[in-house]
């Protein structure tokens, strides 16, 4: 089948003709790698996303997970999908290869798992595997590194991130979960957590959870908390498995989307006896656990644009195919043609809506890649820091912007098949139930929000905040002489100037002790900043699209203002069409999304703090 999943045209296109990132093959880092490696990386990741992945998604959704006896059953056919996995490494393509990784760049390890993370309820058993043997190779002793990482890293056990418990919630420093020291050096766990990700299932011959706990006698809230390494099956000596742990899986979730993947209730030492080891110093819980939480939140970025992708795509192709009503310019004739839907103005807004939303997130997401990749791939000095910035400034935007919009194009695409759309007779009505969970795990957007005003506008002074501001006008003033670009620069410089002129008042409330102004006003900024980003994104994309249509139009004699031969030309060559809706998904966006912006700081700047003053007994009569 073709690829219904991912635009492989545009990722090409974000990956070398935009990003470059061929020059990370210059560094110390990445030498040993080549485009031929990425592409060859790609052409496999793609035809596994096609051919297997994908037709499971249907099929694990209706099957589901199955509890019996505290065991947890996944859908059949993630078994050999795991085996897959396992087999290509899948899983560990950016990890370290000393650990037992691929050691390939960050950015082709999203770019691979935009195909693959459709179908989530699948891909949470081997990436948070991964994830969580990530934070065994960055902080376990070289015992633990042994003893549990590169079994995980292997595909042959699991992990999770076992955080939440009933009670806290989001509010992690109130969690109840105690870890008692023993003589010998381990731990014993009690308490619950809820919410757990891929914490028990007939994948994994075994599972390490990391568990968020308090060693007796730590401080109460977040700076007294630890994190513990706690196994499904005890590891003997010799590396075999010994007996089962201590603790209990007491239900899985029952939820509206990615039914496949197993969501955990845990009780920890009923019997007294869960054996847990601490990772890392104590009361560094949080700080260790915010590493893994914050790869994942750039994944939950990725799983936006791959909901938007693949719900974008699947309604392209219907709309190509659906006939319903006249062509507008023949509705007058009751004998005309029936018109295939894509022909009707506002199926084409809605599609171009999609385009550039999906265009412009995957660009966010592949550009945060880079950060990582480049940060990485300089010594300690100002541009490792100025990369680092990017990625800590970006990624609540990365997360909250990219779920958010990703489940809106999901339910646009619902709109362009009309009725149909809403039956199961299609899948996009799975893609929405399965991406909504991506606006609420990872720490809720309105989080993200938060961590964005609170925490990033302001790290090193505000110094990364300017710095990204810098950033964007030397792309604007690259490609503001391009030809029919002028206006576009314009409207997204302005953008950026609004942006930093919403980050210095913000900065002003603060100094003034209007604190409930940003924070009453975080969601609203975030999204502002998201929206510009994107218009940044697309103008950038848009200013090489163009230059390269120009070139084609050069070489095969095309006048662009003979309309009709024009046509007639971008329907026969696929560079020039594609290259043409570049330029126009970034016209769309800037002239018609970017204004939202406006909007945004006009709210901001009014200080209406309605959001607070109205008593609770105002939001209901009942």
């Amino acid at each position: 089948m073709a690829n219904q999943i991912v635009d492989e045209r545009d990722q090409d296109f974000i990956l070398y003709e935009m990003l470059d990132i061929e020059k990370l093959c210059e560094t110390d880092c990445f030498q040993d790698f080549s485009r031929e490696v990425f592409e060859m990386t790609l052409e496999v990741a793609r035809k596994l996303a096609v051919e297997e992945i994908y037709p499971t998604l249907k099929e694990a959704d209706e099957e589901g997970c199955r509890f019996e006896n505290g065991n947890v059953y996944v859908p059949k056919c993630f078994h050999r999908l795991q085996g897959l996995f396992k087999e290509g490494g899948w899983a560990v393509i950016s990890k370290s290869q000393e650990a037992g990784g691929l050691g390939m760049p960050y950015i082709i390890d999203v770019a691979c798992t935009e195909g693959f993370v459709h179908n989530f309820s699948f891909l949470s058993y081997p990436f948070l595997a991964s994830g969580a043997g990530h934070l065994v190779e960055v902080y376990g002793t070289e015992e633990q590194k042994e003893k549990y990482m590169r079994k995980m890293y292997a595909g042959e056990w699991g992990g999770s991130m076992a955080l939440t418990e009933p009670e806290a919630g989001s509010d992690v420093g109130n969690l109840k979960t105690k870890a008692v020291k023993q003589p010998d050096g381990s731990y014993r766990l009690v308490g619950s957590k809820i919410f757990i990700t891929s914490a028990e299932s007939d994948v994994f011959e075994n599972i390490v959870n990391p568990v968020l706990a308090r060693i007796e006698g730590d401080p109460s809230g977040t700076k007294g908390i630890s994190l513990f390494l706690v196994p499904k099956y005890l590891v003997n000596d010799d590396g075999t498995l010994g007996e089962r742990n201590d603790y209990t899986i007491s239900g899985i979730e029952h939820k509206m989307g990615i039914n496949g993947s197993a969501t955990c209730q845990i009780n920890f030492g009923d019997n007294g006896n869960c054996y847990g080891e601490l990772l890392g110093e104590q009361c560094k819980g949080m700080r260790i656990m915010f590493q893994m939480m914050n790869e994942a939140r750039i994944g939950v970025g990725v799983q936006g644009l791959g909901a938007a992708s693949v719900a974008y795509l699947h309604a392209l192709d219907y709309s190509r195919e659906r006939k319903q009503g006249a062509n507008l310019m023949n509705m007058q004739n009751p004998d005309a043609p029936r018109a295939v839907i894509i022909e009707h103005p506002d199926v084409r807004r809605m599609l171009l809506w999609m385009k550039s939303q999906v265009e412009g997130m995957r660009a966010l997401v592949y550009y945060c890649a880079l950060c990582l990749d480049r940060s990485e791939a300089f010594e300690e000095g100002e541009e490792k820091e100025k990369w680092h910035g990017f990625l800590e400034l970006l990624t609540p935007i990365c997360k909250s912007y990219c779920s958010d919009f990703g489940f809106r194009v999901t339910e646009m695409a619902i709109q362009v098949y009309g009725g149909y759309g809403y039956c199961k007779d299609y899948p996009v009505e799975q893609f929405m139930r399965d991406s909504k969970i991506a606006s609420i795990y990872e720490g809720t957007n309105g989080i993200q929000a938060l961590d964005l005003v609170g925490r990033k506008l302001a790290q090193k002074g505000g110094q990364n905040f300017m710095n990204f501001l810098v950033e964007m006008k030397e792309t604007i003033d690259t490609y503001k002489g391009v030809a029919g670009h002028a206006d576009l620069a314009e409207e997204v410089q302005s953008a950026a100037n609004l942006l930093g002129e919403i980050g210095a008042y913000f900065a002003q409330c603060g100094k003034e002790g209007k604190f409930l102004i940003p924070v009453s006003n975080a969601y609203p900024f975030l999204n502002m900043m998201g929206t510009i980003c994107l218009a940044w994104l697309l103008f950038w994309q848009s200013g090489i699209a163009s230059q390269r249509l120009d070139a084609i139009y050069k070489e095969k004699g095309i006048d662009p203002a003979d309309r009709e031969k024009l046509n007639a030309f971008l329907g026969e060559n696929r560079d020039a069409a594609f290259y043409s809706g570049k330029v126009h998904a970034a016209r769309y966006f800037i002239k018609n999304i970017l204004p939202e912006a406006e909007a945004y700081a006009k709210g901001i700047r009014s200080e209406d703090l309605s959001v607070m003053e109205i008593h609770e007994e105002g939001f209901s009569l009942s």
